[in-house]
């Protein structure tokens, strides 16, 4: 039995299910350039309505700064959800008080309404108890759908879903046993990338993922900090040359956990980030002085591709090099099609996530591919660092 309940686990048939979805998508011009999480909420609001229920969204969307905001109103939202799921939808003006009973009042069942931005009161972010009982006076059983919000104790992700039987969504379920398999009951042996900027900001996935993974391999800018936390010269790469000491620190209690560190043996540098840059490989330890590394090189590629050919999981987080500036996207690209293609021979269960590495992956065509990618960014780093997420805590049995 799963440690949550699932919308298997209600019967939603007449009831007022209360949705808490992300629809915190990119717009412009009052248009959705990026439709994909209404696309990926889609599944648990046509399960609900189908299955009788009076389903009534609700989401944050931007910073209003606690108050109504045009600029920030989830009303352009309805016609592309409307469409994602071949259904009218509703929409009140605000996410409580008299406007939001109204409309919700006259859901029939298989019927769906968006409710206004949550944002637009403070309470919202403030996790404020009496907000949270005013959102549930709307409806009889709670849905979070919204694992990428998860992380934050608002009042809709967390505090509500004390006051209803609360459940996750479909969408909510496949990151939660994805993430499952990757990292609390996973086969090994079990690898992890972790690339990106700086070995500051993942310091404490670093800590944790070395106690939790039997290959640790280590690639964009972050990695250069580790090189010279061993006296590897990096010319004028991104370097955090006041982390040595943390560095060396994180290299020793991985040789203590047993988990095997991979740093890059060779790099693709150039003597600035730009395009048509004048570029060679060279191997880790001569880059010139005058140069910057910019890429895992073939060497480094194969070396990490032959090396998740003998692991059965994988756990993926960063890019590993300046994937957005070809031509320092090759590293990247190579290593995520053979990803792709160990996942599709069935060797290898991979999972990747946050918002650098799926661009990372879309570029390299290969996103749909792994077993499973997660948008949820915060959300799926906290995860990775052996946090209690707030808005999974609050749907445990």
């Amino acid at each position: 039995m799963a440690a949550f309940k699932t919308i298997d686990d209600l019967a939603p048939r007449g009831k007022r299910v209360l949705l808490r979805a992300d629809l915190n998508v990119p717009m412009a011009a009052g248009h959705v350039t990026d439709a994909t999480r209404i696309e990926r909420l889609a599944p648990t609001i046509k399960a609900l309505a189908e299955r009788g229920a009076r389903v009534v969204a609700m989401s944050h969307f931007g910073r209003p700064k606690g108050k109504p905001d045009p600029a920030f109103s989830l009303k352009p939202l309805v016609a592309p959800l409307a469409a994602a799921i071949g259904r009218p939808v509703a929409f009140a003006e605000d996410c409580v008080g008299p406007a939001a009973e109204r409309v919700v009042a006259a859901l029939g069942d298989g019927d769906v309404a968006l409710l206004e931005n949550l944002r637009f009161h403070p309470e919202e972010e403030a996790n404020d108890r009496g907000f949270a009982a005013r959102l549930a006076a709307l409806g009889d059983l709670y849905v979070n759908d919204a694992f990428s919000a998860a992380h934050r104790a608002h009042a809709s992700t967390e505090a509500l879903a004390h006051l209803l039987p609360a459940a996750a969504g479909r969408l909510m379920q496949a990151e939660l046993e994805a993430l499952s398999k990757a990292l609390e009951t996973p086969q090994h042996p079990v690898a992890a990338l972790i690339g990106g900027a700086k070995v500051s900001t993942k310091l404490d996935l670093l800590g944790f993922i070395t106690g939790k993974v039997d290959v640790l391999a280590v690639g964009g800018a972050m990695a250069n900090t580790l090189l010279f936390a061993q006296g590897i010269a990096v010319g004028k790469s991104l370097c955090e040359r006041d982390m040595a000491e943390m560095a060396r620190d994180l290299i020793a209690r991985a040789a203590a956990a047993g988990c095997t560190l991979m740093l890059p043996v060779d790099a693709v540098v150039a003597e600035a980030r730009a395009l048509g840059a004048a570029t060679r490989v060279v191997p880790i330890d001569r880059v010139p002085p005058d140069a910057m590394i910019l890429d895992i090189g073939p060497a480094t590629v194969t070396a990490i591709g032959e090396r998740l050919g003998q692991c059965r999981t994988l756990i993926w987080n960063g890019p590993l090099g300046a994937f957005e500036t070809p031509p320092f996207d090759a590293g990247t690209t190579a290593v995520a099609r053979r990803v792709a293609a160990l996942t599709a021979a069935g060797t290898l269960l991979s999972v990747a996530g946050g918002g650098d590495t799926v661009a990372a992956l879309a570029h390299a065509a290969a996103a749909e591919k792994l077993s499973y990618v997660s948008t949820a960014g915060g959300a799926f780093l906290e995860w990775l660092e052996g946090r209690e997420l707030p808005g999974v805590a609050a749907l445990k049995r």
